[in-house]
């Protein structure tokens, strides 16, 4: 009796259009992606592992060596981490014309994120999905693995999540590059 509902599952399955069937295997999640941090000196910050999904890229951060309190967040248009400032990063993934900020009426750009908090000895652990951007260009969003690939930069201050251009987030102080396709 076993052997003939396993049959008839097997069957189920090849009787599938070749459509069905590719869109079962193409449901197989994509590997995770880990980037590292630096400080405007070189020094090793930490890490984030991206891992890409069907709604954006979860985001998992692991950093240290930040002041005390809240920090703003951004991904960033290119790939290039060069301290101190970390200017080489460019301006926030941005596709359309938006405007900065998650609280802005007219935003958010693509790679406006939630600030995170540094807890009394520096150190960062935080969660959060960047529903605006895929890794590889995975349902229409922009791809953070693009020509020149792209970054993410951590401010020194908070950013207000509605005055553009970075909500008064201040200084570039930490940088991990997202690499290139």
């Amino acid at each position: 009796m076993r052997s003939l509902a396993l049959l008839a599952a097997s069957s189920l399955i090849l009787a599938l259009p070749a459509a069905a069937q590719t869109a079962v295997v193409s449901q197989t999640p994509a590997a995770p992606m880990t980037v590292t941090f630096a400080g405007g000196d070189g020094s090793a910050r930490g890490s984030a592992t991206l891992t890409p999904g069907p709604n954006g890229v979860l985001i998992r951060l692991a950093v240290t060596g930040l002041t005390p309190g809240w920090h703003g967040i951004h991904l960033h248009k290119v790939g290039l981490c060069e301290g101190p400032g970390f200017t080489t990063a460019g301006s926030h993934v941005n596709s359309g014309a938006m405007q900065h900020g998650l609280m802005n009426a007219m935003g958010a750009e693509d790679g406006d994120l939630p600030n995170i908090h540094a807890d009394a000895t520096g150190a960062v652990v935080a969660e959060m999905l960047a529903s605006k951007v895929s890794i590889a260009g995975e349902g229409g969003r922009p791809a953070l693995r693009d020509a020149d690939g792209s970054a993410i930069v951590i401010h020194a201050m908070p950013d207000d999540l509605t005055t553009p251009p970075i909500g008064g987030s201040g200084a570039r102080v930490a940088c991990s590059v997202i690499p290139k396709a």
